[in-house]
């Protein structure tokens, strides 16, 4: 695949993308906010994702292990 059949389909992808949201139709001011309010909810959807997925994997994970029997031992009965 060389650059320019990359070129173009990157740009039929975008203009596929204005032809779903309508942003075609928007003035220039309208689709720099309609983009930023877009970008915006990307990136905050991107951290959350980030952030607490692990967290809830890692629980689940624990969950599980503890539901088929086999859980860590308790710290207080290895010392013993």
């Amino acid at each position: 695949m060389d650059i320019k059949s990359t070129k173009n389909y990157l740009y039929w992808l975008y203009c596929q993308f204005e032809l779903i949201t309508c942003s075609y139709l928007m003035e220039p001011w309208e689709k720099l906010l309609f983009y930023t309010f877009n970008i915006a909810m990307l990136v905050t959807v991107l951290y959350t994702a980030y952030t607490f997925i692990p967290v809830h994997i890692s629980t689940a994970f624990q969950f599980f292990w503890h539901l088929y029997g086999n859980q860590h031992e308790n710290t207080v009965s290895v010392v013993k």
